[in-house]
């Protein structure tokens, strides 16, 4: 879609007119890049974990230029810039004078036409990404009214399993396992129960309620196409009567203008486990059901793994956030994905969907070998999130082997044997007719978020903040909260009466 730029170019020419001028700088001269050297990866590394151990959440402006700029030149020259006071995300006529003086500025200083540099200026929100070269040019955005600057096209993932020589799968899989006869419980007409839904007293929620008429939007990895039950049979037996929608916003390109997506497919494994946890249906094939049996599902393929590293894994969980917000039939959003630092552009767009009164839950984190020392991830520590983590069955609470905890969690899920971290939550494989186990925080925040419909089903009038006080008053540490495990597990029952 063509942009109004209207007085841009009067803003350019003034720009240009007052540093012919100046006799101080040269903006058009890439002697400024060459005077400092670019940081390698292991260097740009080693400090975020710096920050990140001492227990201060990173940020890429508080970094100063050279950092920033260093990480944009190894992230293929991407730059995205939040601009306007803060809170203010939504686009404003004051906003679009801002943003106006920010592209005049970078189009004086990297000598470019707007062509050249714009990669994607948002329709609803207050922040463009570009493409820059210069160093100078990240010193004078540093000047201006700026929320973020970010090397969005920086994979902090990627420079850190080269640097530590892993492969960490990114929470992909596609295997099947034949589950143990203790972890599920047969019931009409003929499906299968988690064995730690009876830890929350799902089953007897379900004759209070079944989801239906609540929509839960997941954004992950996608829906699997090569099972029957999540596709054209999600509306059989005892989930009669309601529909599953799947859409893609993922780009799977390293060019940063590439905007053609790969579809609504799951390529992973994981976003179809988080969408049967939430809604698989309950019928008599002898497959894993669902928390909220009933309810919609609307898929979206946001992102190629669960750790949003690169600019299109970002950029597809913004455009899906804010895709379900402007939806009338979604009131839950659940996110199994996450990153150790705050993504603007993500941020943003959940601000957006929470101004629209989704409820968005997200998973606490689930720990890879190089962040096993971390505590709550992005986005589960901000406000406008439900911040969920998994527990073992132990008879205290007790994390999940690879679970974090921190002050930002709300709600716990029992998902793990103690006795046998390979028993998780049961589920439907990525294969028709097979089954599966599925855990961590992940697997935890899609139970939760199927809880929530349950409740929200049973009150269809009832606000968010009505639906999220019921489930803090039906959880175990209600009215207070506990320094690592929120208000504690959601005894679903008592959340449905």
């Amino acid at each position: 879609m063509k942009r109004n730029y209207s007085g841009l170019w009067q803003l350019i020419f003034i720009f240009l007119l007052f540093f012919s001028c100046s006799d101080d700088i040269d903006y058009n001269s890439s002697s400024s890049t060459s005077q400092e050297e670019v940081l390698s990866p292991s260097e740009i590394n080693n400090k975020i974990n710096s920050i990140i151990e001492s227990g201060e959440q990173f940020t890429w402006k508080t970094q100063g230029a050279h950092f920033i700029w260093s990480a944009t030149t190894h992230g293929n020259q991407i730059l995205s810039i939040g601009y306007g006071a803060d809170n203010q995300v939504e686009k404003t006529n004051a906003s679009e004078f801002l943003k106006n003086n920010l592209l005049a500025i970078i189009a004086v200083s990297e000598n470019k036409k707007l062509e050249e540099f714009v990669i994607y200026d948002d329709e609803n929100l207050n922040f463009l990404d570009v493409k820059i070269s210069k160093l100078a040019t990240v010193k004078l955005l540093l000047e201006e009214e700026v929320r973020y600057i970010e090397p969005s096209g920086y994979r902090y993932f990627e420079y850190e399993q080269t640097q530590n020589k892993t492969s960490e799968s990114s929470g992909c899989g596609f295997d099947s396992e034949v589950l143990n006869p203790a972890d599920y419980t047969t019931i009409t007409p003929n499906a299968k129960a988690s064995w730690n839904f009876y830890k929350h007293n799902i089953p007897s929620a379900w004759n209070y309620s079944t989801g239906a008429g609540i929509g839960i939007g997941v954004i992950d990895t996608g829906l699997t196409p090569n099972n029957l039950l999540m596709n054209s049979g999600f509306d059989d037996g005892y989930s009669s009567g309601r529909y599953v929608k799947k859409y893609g916003t993922y780009v799977d390109s390293w060019w940063p203008w590439s905007t053609s997506t790969d579809g609504a497919d799951d390529k992973c494994g994981h976003g179809t486990s988080m969408t049967a946890t939430a809604t698989a249906p309950r019928n008599d094939i002898g497959m894993p059901v669902g928390v909220a049996y009933n309810a919609n599902l609307i898929s979206y393929r946001a992102t190629s793994n669960v750790l949003l590293d690169g600019y299109h894994e970002q950029k597809g969980v913004a455009n899906a956030l804010k895709a379900l917000a402007d939806r009338s039939d979604v009131q839950i959003i659940s996110m199994s994905i996450g990153h150790i630092f705050s993504i603007g552009k993500i941020s943003d767009a959940i601000h957006y969907a929470y101004n629209r009164q989704k409820m968005i839950f997200a998973a606490g984190g689930t720990s890879t070998s190089f962040t096993n020392w971390y505590g709550v991830i992005f986005p589960a520590w901000m406000n406008e999130t439900v911040a969920v983590t998994g527990l073992t069955d132990a008879n205290y609470y007790k994390e999940c082997d690879v679970c974090h905890k921190g002050s930002e969690i709300d709600f716990t899920v029992i998902m793990q044997r103690d006795t046998d971290n390979s028993r998780k939550s049961v589920v439907q494989s990525y294969y028709d007719g097979q089954t599966d186990y599925s855990g961590g925080s992940s697997v935890a925040t899609a139970t939760t978020a199927g809880i929530a419909a349950l409740v929200w089903a049973r009150h269809p009038n009832w606000t968010r903040e009505q639906v999220l006080n019921k489930l803090k008053q039906s959880a175990a540490f209600y009215p207070n909260k506990n320094a690592d495990y929120g208000y504690g597990n959601i005894d679903a029952m008592l959340a449905v009466q």
